[in-house]
């Protein structure tokens, strides 16, 4: 298991525009997925929607494991 970055909340792809309709459009946000794939639709979905600080986390947990960073396994 890959875990996941202490403080994320899971929102499946298909369900980030409801989920984001709940958090502040100028606000940081940064999608993370396994491997950073499904991370950039759904950075690019916020962006459409009119988010203007989101980021997508290159690599996806994938990379942070491989990084050696600290994760949350449950």
């Amino acid at each position: 298991e890959l875990g996941h970055v202490d403080g994320a909340e899971l929102v499946p792809l298909a369900t980030v525009g409801r989920a984001a309709a709940a958090w502040p459009c100028d606000e940081a946000v940064v999608m993370i997925c396994r491997s950073g794939k499904r991370s950039a639709r759904a950075a690019c979905e916020l962006a459409r929607m009119g988010f203007t600080a989101v980021m997508n986390l290159d690599g996806g947990m994938l990379a942070w494991n491989a990084g050696a960073l600290p994760v949350v396994r449950s």
